[in-house]
């Protein structure tokens, strides 16, 4: 019973946190507006769902768990605009981690690459992929953007399982300050791609985008 209620306070503050964000949108066009519909609409029925049936199962209670922790936060890439931002292989210097100073342009990149996998694969909880019981292991694509400041924001999870998006994001937003990436002298921000593949393990591949992803 305390689980049930702590859940329908977790569903109530994230639809209600989900309704400011839309009515802080000045101007969302109509098609985007059917869909914010439609997905409160959906909140609203798993809401119902778990008050009528009194208790959900440890599946069920970590996929609410998982969209509330992604909902919850403003930072994702439809909130940076595609005018300010480079992509990764454009610029003349990519962002430098930490350790990868006074390299090369080429060692930099190559660094930069080296860390973010590294840094994922340690930070990653296995056990949210084992919990799916896999046959065989899956690919999802995740973008996010290392701004002009170093800090990284703009975050998109391609389709996936919702417990899958929420721990890519959650790991995401850990990644440490860096110096940003350089292009014609100046500080820009940067868009960057990364491809995990998850199962019973986790393997990292931070890759070029060969077009922008849509927001």
């Amino acid at each position: 019973m305390k689980r049930t209620k702590r859940l329908q306070k977790l569903l109530a503050i994230s639809i209600f946190s989900i309704s400011l964000l839309f009515v802080s949108c000045k101007s969302t066009s109509e098609p985007t507006k059917k869909i914010e519909s439609e997905l409160i609409m959906k909140i609203n029925a798993v809401q119902e769902q778990v008050m009528a049936q009194g208790n959900i199962s440890k599946e069920e209670e970590q996929a609410l768990l998982s969209l509330c922790s992604i909902i919850l936060h403003d930072d994702g890439l439809a909130n940076f605009s595609p005018d300010k931002r480079m992509i990764l292989k454009d610029v003349d210097i990519a962002p430098i981690y930490n350790g990868c100073e006074e390299l090369s342009k080429k060692e930099t990149l190559k660094c930069f690459k080296n860390k973010v996998s590294t840094f994922i694969k340690r930070e990653f909880n296995l056990s949210v992929s084992k919990d799916l019981n896999l046959s065989e292991s899956k690919q999802v694509d995740a973008f996010f953007i290392i701004d002009e400041n170093g800090s990284l924001t703009g975050m998109k999870v391609r389709n996936s399982e919702v417990t899958i998006q929420a721990e890519i994001l959650r790991v995401l937003r850990k990644i440490p300050v860096m110096k940003p990436a350089i292009h014609n002298g100046q500080s820009v921000s940067v868009l960057c791609s990364i491809i995990v593949e998850y199962g019973n393990e986790i393997e990292i591949k931070v890759v070029y985008i060969p077009e922008r992803p849509e927001n």
